[in-house]
């Protein structure tokens, strides 16, 4: 019986470890046969996300040149490196385009139709369009792949989860909500992915509370207005009449920073400098485990602050008052915040020149305005300025800040269970909308379809309505019968709608304090609640205490999302090669 591998999930995640275990396979594998069965019910490359079926409107959020789903030398792996093109070289557009997601999934179908080419000869792949609803077996045997609709399992000597982004049942606010919506006749939308939501309940001119102010109320924004037949011109929006008024608040009150809108020039800050493998070693080593705010958090400020002072200092002296080698050392030196603060002070002079992490997670903290109306142009005022920032390359500090976290971000994998707060920080500053999005925003604004409501908005189901408000204007209440929540479903494994990852939860499977299923670091085995990892079962993506930033990978960045596919493409050739040799013998 020849060795079969099963990957439920043909997205990109999914099509990215096919291209490892291709490019793994003649050093690990050579010679051998396997079967490789690819389930997804979307279809391969593209998945769900990234599918034809979706409005052309909805572009991606990164530059056409920072989108590859290939390898290169800065990829720390064991595996060899096969470059190819990014999404820009590959359709030939601008590298600064924002593509629209049909595009991006071509991209995708072609790189899956690639990397299954590139496979040897002897390995046959299967591909099954339903759904994988339960994974069986003994744990030192044969696994059995259940698939919707199939009378009989699909057996794997190995099985591999790429699921991606995935539904979830609601929580105990979420279910309330949809409760009293029922009740009084009012909309609820919950936690969705936008492109998949039902909009035809939001009627034209009526008030619709929207909680979220991040991606996903920006394709909200779009589907509701340009989607609908409004139009920009110039500075302008023209409404067409059938869109509803958007009330949108969120924790932070104001949506994610913009795309940095120019490119780097000159040196990149040394990174990592203050959080590297060897702190990251040293916080796994720890006897009583870690604390992220005590523990973590401390060295991601100071690498954060080391390559936003390396950038003011080497490329806007002028602005800074000490010799950068003489700051360097007293940095490094440095023991806590407030000694940083301290230095920082005495070297910088321009307190707008000074990194302020807090003021940069909660501009509107303490901040009060006497009228919605103040409120309005306030907000307005701040995102102009905000894209006038991220536009400006004398502002290039924070694209140096950008860096740092991206690879903070390529240690952090590494630890797991840090909680969310940290990813939500990475979303707001690095992976927001493109600039032109917040112009078209503040276009609504100024016509009236998108109102601001605040920071810390609190929606309250009374009276047969919901009702919004928020402390940035105090006083200020907005009623509506409808309400969208505008962010992701929680990758939770308890409250997962897949029926696959639920049942492995029930089976034993390990899951992290805030949900999400525990993974070995070393190659995505799947760990059970005594810490052993499954021989023959491994998951890979954002449902993970292993999930890395973003969708995509920039070029040049070292692609932890890379490295992960490649240890575990590695750890599947090598087991069932050794399977192989067993069965030989």
């Amino acid at each position: 019986m020849r060795p079969s591998l099963v990957i439920v999930g043909a997205g990109p995640r999914g099509t990215g470890l096919v291209e490892r275990i291709a490019a793994n396979a003649p050093e690990l594998y050579a010679g051998s046969g396997l079967d490789l069965h690819l389930v997804d019910p979307h279809p391969p490359g593209a998945g769900r996300i990234w599918r034809a079926a979706q409005s052309p409107l909805l572009l991606m959020n990164s530059h056409a040149e920072d989108v590859t789903m290939f390898t290169d030398e800065t990829v720390d792996m064991a595996g060899p490196v096969r470059p190819g093109p990014t999404l820009h070289e590959w359709a030939g557009v601008d590298g600064r385009l924002f593509a629209d997601r049909q595009l991006q999934g071509s991209y995708l179908r072609w790189v899956h139709e690639q990397a299954v080419a590139a496979l040897p000869p002897e390995v046959t792949v299967h591909h099954h369009r339903r759904r994988a609803v339960r994974v069986g077996g003994p744990r030192e045997g044969r696994q059995q792949v259940w698939l919707e609709g199939r009378p009989r399992p699909l057996l794997a000597d190995l099985v591999v989860l790429a699921l991606g982004h995935l539904d979830s049942e609601p929580d105990d606010e979420q279910r309330a909500l949809a409760s009293y919506a029922d009740e009084h006749g009012l909309v609820h939308l919950p936690p969705d992915f936008t492109a998949d939501s039902d909009l035809s309940a939001l009627r034209p001119g009526e008030p619709v509370l929207v909680r979220g102010f991040g991606l996903a109320f920006v394709d909200l924004m779009v589907l509701l207005t340009e989607g609908r037949g409004g139009r920009y011109e110039g500075d302008a929006y023209v409404p067409s009449g059938r869109e509803p008024v958007l009330y949108v608040g969120s924790r932070r009150g104001v949506p994610y920073h913009a795309k940095i809108g120019y490119d780097w020039s000159g040196e990149r800050p040394p990174l990592p400098r203050f959080l590297g493998p060897a702190e990251i070693d040293g916080l796994l080593a720890r006897p009583g485990g870690f604390d992220f705010r005590r523990d973590v958090w401390p060295l991601v400020e100071k690498e954060l602050g080391f390559a936003h002072y390396h950038r003011l200092f080497t490329a806007h002296p002028e602005r800074t008052a000490l010799a950068w080698a003489d700051f360097e050392e007293k940095y490094a030196a440095s023991e806590g915040a407030v000694e940083r603060e301290a230095l920082v002070a005495s070297a910088v002079p321009d307190p707008r020149d000074r990194l302020d992490l807090d003021a940069l997670d909660r501009p509107l903290d303490g901040v009060r305005h006497g009228s919605s109306e103040e409120f309005q142009e306030a907000l307005r005022e701040y995102v102009e300025s905000d894209l006038s920032r991220r536009h400006d390359a004398a502002h290039s500090t924070d694209l140096a800040v950008f860096l740092a976290l991206l690879s903070v971000y390529g240690q952090l994998v590494r630890l797991g269970g840090i909680g969310p707060w940290w990813h939500g920080f990475f979303s707001y500053l690095a992976s927001g909308p493109p600039g032109p999005r917040l112009r078209q925003l503040l276009a609504l604004s100024r016509a009236g379809v998108v109102m601001f409501v605040g920071a810390d908005m609190a929606v309250r189901a009374e009276d047969g309505v919901f009702r919004a408000s928020s402390p940035s204007v105090p006083g200020f209440t907005v009623e509506a019968r409808a309400l969208v929540e505008a962010r992701l479903p929680e990758p939770t494994v308890r409250r997962a709608r897949d029926a696959l990852l639920r049942a492995l939860h029930e089976d034993g499977a390990a899951e992290t304090p805030d949900g999400l299923l525990r993974v070995d670091r070393s190659d995505g085995r799947i760990l059970d609640r005594s810490g052993r990892p499954h021989p023959r079962r491994f998951a890979l993506g954002p449902h993970t205490d292993g999930r890395t930033p973003g969708a995509f990978t920039r070029p040049r960045t070292g692609g932890p999302a890379f490295r992960q596919n490649d240890a575990t493409a590695r750890a599947a050739l090598a087991f069932l090669r050794d399977l192989g040799l067993r069965a030989a013998a």
